[in-house]
């Protein structure tokens, strides 16, 4: 009896012993990531010096290699009277990093075989059928029947000759005076509004950043037969646990809803007054594709792990593996230049050198999806017009925490 008492507490040893070499195992730091902790950590410090500075309210900033969260770090307030830090539940708006999720909804019929990226828009939305293309000239303008008429790849890359209505432009101008880019109205008006205004140029032959993704998403509609909120609900969000992800906050999650901050005459953050005190709070009447979701660090993140995976994410497949390739691989025309050492992929840009994968927001939010270093990098921050300078000195910091080795 006694010789089993000795066994069992032998064997009883060598079980915590184990145990207790898995726990040391499975901590983690920077560098047994492959990153330098001093250079994240400076990283860290030159955000706190932006919130402090008063450039921004809020900042929040994820790291991810090889599946790992490196960092998770939140600096400043959601909302700067309350003093209410922003944290890992904080709901911000997302604005035009909907693309990608939309990009994604797309695909996911086009792995049903519901459409090929080089079919024609009009096959699908027959009023896009016979739009004419702004031509300019010397005395004056044309509008020309189009070469090679606009596909859903065209949509995807921002090579259809759609733009926002944002610019000096005589199209533009069009879609002003029409109040094209109107949320007040619904996806179905938006497009038919749409299809009655001339293109910028041929398709294919340029880039132009604009509603095309809010095409796609209405593309989505059409083939699924379902609205898009809760076609990005069924398909998307609830198969990756996005729980906080939607077209608006629920009222009883607004006390997470981040405010939106904007710099007055004098330099000083304060929260806008009008639509935008408003907007993100309810339902709208307009389900935009191309950038009208809320969401979160958390909920973000798993969206980005997913394609990164090649589609898949703990064990819930969204996207085919090629098809998340073809989604993260440059896949604008060769007459549509998206700017020098960039190409761009279906609904957001490629780094041609490092392969990146990336986008950001009005809002000054932004993501990059690094499969080469198996990294995924988030900045999210809530600060109109967009000022996106944070991200890039965070994502620079930590390319340069890289390790030679890695």
């Amino acid at each position: 009896m006694k010789r089993f008492y000795f066994l069992f507490a032998a064997l009883i040893n060598l079980f915590i012993l184990q145990t207790g070499c898995t726990l040391e195992n499975k901590i983690i730091t920077p560098e047994s990531l492959g990153l330098s902790g001093d250079t994240l950590e400076l990283a860290n410090l030159k955000m706190q010096e932006l919130i402090d500075s008063g450039k921004y309210g809020g900042i929040s900033t994820l790291i991810i290699k090889n599946g790992e969260v490196v960092q998770n770090e939140f600096f400043g307030y959601t909302d700067l009277e309350k003093q209410k830090p922003i944290n890992e539940n904080t709901i911000v708006r997302i604005f035009s990093m909907t693309k990608p999720i939309t990009t994604v909804a797309l695909m996911t019929l086009y792995d049903e075989g519901k459409f090929k990226l080089d079919d024609k828009v009009s096959e699908y939305i027959p009023e896009f059928e016979g739009i004419l293309v702004y031509t300019s000239h010397e005395d004056g303008f044309t509008l020309e029947p189009q070469e090679n008429e606009m596909t859903i790849r065209h949509l995807l890359t921002h090579s259809s000759g759609i733009s926002y209505g944002w610019n000096k432009s005589y199209v533009d101008s069009l879609y002003r005076v029409n109040n094209v880019g109107n949320w007040n109205q619904s996806l179905h008006d938006q497009i038919k509004k749409l299809s009655e205004m001339p293109l910028n140029f041929q398709p294919g032959r340029g880039y132009e950043y604009g509603l095309s993704i809010d095409v796609a998403g209405y593309l989505v509609e059409v083939f699924s037969g379902m609205t898009l909120d809760k076609y990005f609900k069924t398909r998307i969000f609830d198969p990756l646990k996005m729980k906080d992800s939607g077209f608006f906050v629920p009222e009883e999650q607004q006390e997470r809803f981040s405010s939106l901050f904007i710099t007055d005459k004098e330099g000083n953050l304060t929260v806008p007054e009008g639509q935008w005190a408003e907007a993100f709070k309810k339902s709208p009447a307009l389900f935009s594709g191309g950038g009208g979701l809320v969401s979160t660090m958390n909920d973000y993140a798993s969206f980005c792990k997913m394609l990164m995976n090649g589609g898949e994410l703990d064990g819930v497949r969204i996207l085919e593996e090629s098809t998340a390739q073809l989604i993260l691989s440059n896949q604008i025309p060769e007459e549509a230049s998206f700017r020098d050492g960039f190409g761009y992929g279906l609904g957001g840009s490629v780094n041609l050198k490092t392969g990146e994968y990336a986008w950001g927001g009005m809002a000054s939010t932004n993501f990059w999806i690094d499969p080469e270093n198996e990294m995924i990098v988030i900045t999210f921050a809530q600060l109109l017009p967009g000022n996106h300078s944070y991200a890039y000195v965070y994502k620079d910091l930590v390319n340069r925490a890289l390790l030679q080795s890695n």
